[in-house]
């Protein structure tokens, strides 16, 4: 067994398409979960930068959730930047998933990168 298909075995001893399969549905819940949210919101209120961000630190655990998802999602773009293992279109798709959120640009990092692995064993 090779040292990349050992990574991709390693976790939870899930094959590749299982971790593949596992990513793909945390990306869907990514998305679905956090739109079902901002969608109503900006629904009701349209695009109000200055609205949402008083509604977002509107106290002090909403400005916790806000300032975590900000740092994570900056995390990403930084990741999906400096990650040679990602090609370019791959690196731009992370880097948009990721200011949709981190619920959305994690889990597609990890399911593009699975597959490159997958691909390359």
């Amino acid at each position: 067994m090779g040292a990349q298909e050992e990574m991709t075995t390693s976790i939870a001893g899930l094959d590749g398409r299982r971790m593949e399969g596992m990513y793909a549905g945390l990306l869907v819940v990514g998305v679905a979960l956090p739109f079902s949210r901002f969608v109503p919101w900006l629904l009701d209120h349209g695009v109000d930068v200055g609205r949402f961000f008083d509604d977002l630190f509107a106290n002090r655990i909403g400005g916790f959730f806000g300032l975590d998802v900000f740092v994570a999602a900056g995390t990403l773009l930084v990741l999906a930047t400096v990650d040679r293992e990602l090609r370019p279109r791959q690196r731009w798709l992370v880097a948009g998933g990721s200011l949709l959120g981190a619920s959305v640009g994690l889990p597609l990092y990890l399911l593009i990168r699975e597959r490159n692995r997958r691909r390359a064993a």
